[in-house]
Order: C-alpha cells, then sequence, then structure tokens
C-alpha cells in the first residue's frame, strides 16, 4: 500500500493550494497561520496563489496534569474558551486554568513580540479569510480561531487543513463557508502520523517565513 502521508509541512501546504486554486479564491484574500505548525502550510498556500499571510496568535489550554488534551484555547486578550464539558467532568478548578492560562498567555505575549515585526497585522474587515493548521485533533484552537476571525469581520471563511479525525469536513462545513480537509481517516491518532517530517518549527523559522512572505506579496505588487 501506498504511503500517503506528506513529506513535511511544506508539502502539505503545496497540495491545500492546489485544491484552493480550483475554488474562487479572492485575489485580497488572507491566509492566517495557527503558530506554530500551521505557518509554513500557510506560508506555500500563500505563495502559490499570491496571497497576504499573517499568524493568528492563538494557544491551546491543556488540561494540567494531561497537556496534550485541550481543555479549551486561548488568544491575545487573555479570556478562555474551555471544553465546560470536559472541565466539569475532570473537575478542574478555576485556579488551575488559571495556571494554566497564564502560562500560556506569557508564550502569546513573546511569539506577538517575535512575530509582528515581520508580519503587519492583517485587517480581516470585509475580507475572505483562510485559517491553516497543519492539523486537527481536538480541534480547541481551531474552534476559537474561527470565533476570533468572526469577530474581527472576516466576509468569508474557509478552513484549510491537512488532516484531522473523521468528520472534520462535516463539522466545521457546518461553521465556515469552506472546509478542505485532506486526510480524515477512522484510526486517527494524531497529527504527526500524516508526516514523514514532522520536526517542531521554530520561532526562527516562524519569523522567517513571514518576511518571506511580506518582501514576496511586495515584490509582485510593485
Amino acid at each position: 500500500m501506498a504511503d500517503t502521508r506528506f513529506r513535511d509541512r511544506k508539502e502539505a501546504g503545496a497540495r491545500l493550494a492546489e485544491v484552493l486554486a480550483e475554488m474562487d479564491v479572492e485575489s485580497n484574500a488572507v491566509v492566517l497561520g495557527l503558530p506554530r505548525g500551521g505557518v509554513p502550510v500557510g506560508y506555500e498556500i500563500a505563495r502559490q496563489l499570491h496571497l497576504q499571510l499573517d499568524f493568528l496568535n492563538i494557544r491551546k489550554l491543556g488540561v494540567p496534569w494531561q497537556p496534550e488534551v485541550a481543555m479549551g484555547a486561548v488568544g491575545e486578550d487573555g479570556i478562555p474558551h474551555l471544553n465546560s464539558e470536559l472541565v466539569r467532568s475532570l473537575a478542574i478548578t478555576s485556579e488551575q486554568i488559571k495556571r494554566v492560562r497564564d502560562l500560556e498567555l506569557s508564550v502569546i505575549y513573546e511569539r506577538k513580540k517575535a512575530y509582528r515585526g515581520y508580519a503587519p497585522t492583517a485587517d480581516l474587515q470585509g475580507r475572505q479569510v483562510i485559517l491553516v493548521d497543519d492539523g486537527i485533533a481536538t480541534g480547541a484552537t481551531m474552534d476559537l480561531a474561527i470565533e476570533m476571525v468572526r469577530n474581527a469581520g472576516a466576509r468569508s471563511l474557509i478552513v484549510a487543513i491537512p488532516a484531522g479525525p473523521e468528520g472534520t469536513t462535516d463539522k466545521y462545513g457546518d461553521m465556515v463557508d469552506h472546509c478542505i480537509c485532506l486526510q480524515e481517516p477512522a484510526d486517527f491518532n494524531y497529527v504527526g502520523q500524516f508526516y514523514l517530517n514532522f520536526a517542531p518549527v521554530t520561532d526562527e523559522e516562524v519569523c522567517e517565513l513571514l518576511r518571506a512572505s511580506f518582501e514576496d506579496l511586495n515584490r509582485g505588487a510593485s
């Protein structure tokens, strides 16, 4: 049986770009990558479709004793968006939530300082937005990302991801205008299973991709 894994995030982005190229993507659409893994995927989409690339500064809130399990997510406004049912069932206290939130907010603020000099904040009002990550597991961060983009005034919204659990397209297809998920098998375990190379993305890589995308777009406009 052929190996269907993506070589790396660049190939995943290129595959998504091929699908998006067949759709009615607007020339002033904005590609928003979720740091850090979504930025290299989004960069390839933005590069091939000649679109603006930006990032959405958002973090998963992990269960205190099992951080890989999401109990919610938080953005720059500091307001935690929680899976209330999970929080209740695990008896997670408000103090535990605050500790996790404060830790993730410190990462958000550091990333804002590090990244923002390379990508001016995109104005989403009235524009089409393509939300990108390198995959979806629980969906906590993507759910909040959709809410944030809607609140920022986006006119239409596409979720574009290489892989997710079975039912991902149906779930997000009901939440946004279009959802592209290239692989959503019944035996989904974790996002990394879909990649041959799933090495962690560094802050330096994110900054370089944001800088390169900004320069490419300006070069094309001149």
